[in-house]
């Protein structure tokens, strides 16, 4: 008897899971904008399919992932004159008005981001400035989802105003900087 339910579980799992691949290719091919070259579509791997519904369940779950701590207490200080942060490799930075990331970033805030050192550096929930293949110039999304396939780490990133994720997987070296502080 234990064996037909856990059976049912794992058939139930397996369709939400066949659904939401299905959902995210179907709109992924109607919604995406793609170069001349592409030939008509983007092509979905099936050895990534797992993977990909993997982070399309961690994104419906209930706990969001919130970027990582960078900043110490010791390295913030506040006078009546000014604010310092004392960060090493500080960069600024300002969005362009996609509306992509929108509550959370849009085109009158300013940020504070730095150059991150190894993959290790980045997590789930991280908001990363990055170089796709898919679009011209630098792409500021969160991160999603981090995961590893035979070329090594890669990662799922999503606007938090899209409906889906970005397409394609993230390596680290198209990653150009992690948002440290947002200013508004």
């Amino acid at each position: 008897m234990i064996k037909k339910i856990l059976l049912l579980i794992c058939v139930f799992f397996l369709g939400v899971i066949t659904t939401n691949i299905y959902s995210y290719y179907a709109s992924a091919q109607k919604d995406l904008q793609l170069p001349d070259n592409n030939n008509g579509g983007y092509e979905y791997k099936t050895e990534a399919a797992f993977d990909r519904a993997l982070a399309m369940l961690h994104t419906r779950s209930n706990e969001i992932a919130s970027p990582l701590d960078r900043i110490k207490e010791d390295q913030i200080l506040v006078t009546n004159e000014k604010v310092v942060l004392n960060i090493k490799g500080a960069e600024w930075a300002s969005f362009t008005d996609t509306n992509s990331m929108d509550p959370v970033l849009d085109s009158g805030a300013n940020a504070i981001e730095v150059i991150p050192e190894s993959e290790d550096d980045i997590q789930v929930g991280d908001i990363v400035a990055y170089e796709s293949e898919y679009a011209d110039g630098v792409i500021i999304h969160r991160v999603v989802y981090k995961g590893r396939d035979e070329k090594g780490t890669y990662f799922i990133l999503k606007g938090d105003n899209n409906p889906i994720s970005d397409p394609g997987k993230v390596r680290f070296n198209q990653i150009k900087r992690v948002v440290v502080a947002i200013i508004y």
